[in-house]
């Protein structure tokens, strides 16, 4: 009886080298099967996330509108197109900009959109307001300089403006720094 006792615990011994059970073997693929589809999940919305920030600013901001022989002291509406690009199209947008010099003779522009609810203002579009800016809108008008007078919040934001060798050039958007 000894010898067969002997053999049952012979055969019973675990192997000598570590073998893969067919649980660990498919814990194992369907883990890296579930990791691997995850990856292809989130990878693209990473990538989406930081595309933008990891992309070189173009050369220069500033349009080129105006000659600086044609800005008088009485605002004038000059059109200009801005090439923009919206992820990965690239467009021509069209812009308006309000052009006029100061009482010091320095160059400014204002920008057309009303700042209550973004309609398009015009100069000396009301005779009820001569010599402001009305918007056609809700009512709202502003002085030369682009204060704010009625229904809108805020003043009209302003264009950087440079000039360079006798032309305007137009950059960002910021708020109003000529009125308070």
């Amino acid at each position: 009886m000894s010898s067969e006792h002997d053999q049952h615990e012979a055969s019973m011994k675990l192997p000598s080298r570590m073998e893969m059970s067919r649980r660990q073997f498919l814990t194992y693929t369907l883990g890296g099967a579930t990791a691997y589809m995850a990856a292809g999940a989130i990878l693209p919305m990473v990538r989406f996330a930081v595309d933008p920030i990891l992309q070189h600013k173009g050369e220069g901001t500033s349009v080129k509108v105006a000659e600086i022989s044609k800005i008088t002291n009485e605002p004038q509406e000059f059109t200009f197109e801005l090439k923009q690009q919206d992820g990965w199209y690239l467009s021509n947008a069209s812009l308006i900009a309000w052009i006029r010099k100061d009482e010091q003779g320095k160059i400014y522009a204002l920008s057309p959109i009303c700042k209550h609810l973004g309609c398009t203002v015009g100069w000396n579009s009301d005779k009820q307001y001569p010599d402001e800016y009305h918007c056609p809108c809700h009512g709202a008008h502003y002085t030369k300089e682009g204060k704010n007078l009625a229904v809108a919040p805020k003043p009209l934001d302003e264009y950087v403006v440079k000039e360079d060798q006798g032309w305007v050039y137009l950059g960002d958007i910021v708020p109003n720094t000529r009125v308070k």
